[in-house]
């Protein structure tokens, strides 16, 4: 999985459990999503379609590092579906323990809203990197 962002839990991002907030980390999930799903299709109009099951595995607490890791799992002729890793970062060990997974899928789409199809040189891109994961 590639990093596609980095934060630090802070004091306003807790809930009244002393843990981080689940709708403050969703919006992260989704704001680097979505930042990488429109690099990868290279393209600002990329809206989210779909949040899958989020597993809050483990808590989150203030100061706590947090890594957002992404890969695309299936690009479809205009969505792009990509499976998210969440992990705490440890300063001291570089150990990182995952947190919380999910999956986003997104769609291209036009200046009217309505899905678009994603760039050729996109899927042939797309289909190359695979190849050279299945071979590496």
């Amino acid at each position: 999985m590639k990093l596609i962002n980095k934060k630090i839990c802070m004091g306003k991002d807790i809930g009244i459990h002393g843990n981080m907030f689940g709708g403050i980390l969703m919006a992260w999930i989704d704001e680097a999503a979505a930042a990488f799903a429109t690099e990868y299709c290279h393209t600002p109009n990329m809206v989210t379609l779909r949040v899958g099951e989020l597993l809050f595995k483990k808590p989150i607490k203030t100061g706590n590092h947090i890594r957002l890791y992404g890969d695309v799992a299936h690009l479809g002729s205009t969505s792009l579906t990509l499976n998210i890793e969440v992990r705490k970062y440890n300063l001291y060990s570089s150990d990182e323990i995952v947190v919380c997974t999910t999956s986003i899928t997104f769609v291209r789409i036009d200046d009217d809203g309505n899905p678009t199809p994603i760039g050729e040189s996109i899927r042939k891109k797309h289909t190359s990197l695979q190849a050279a994961a299945v071979l590496g």
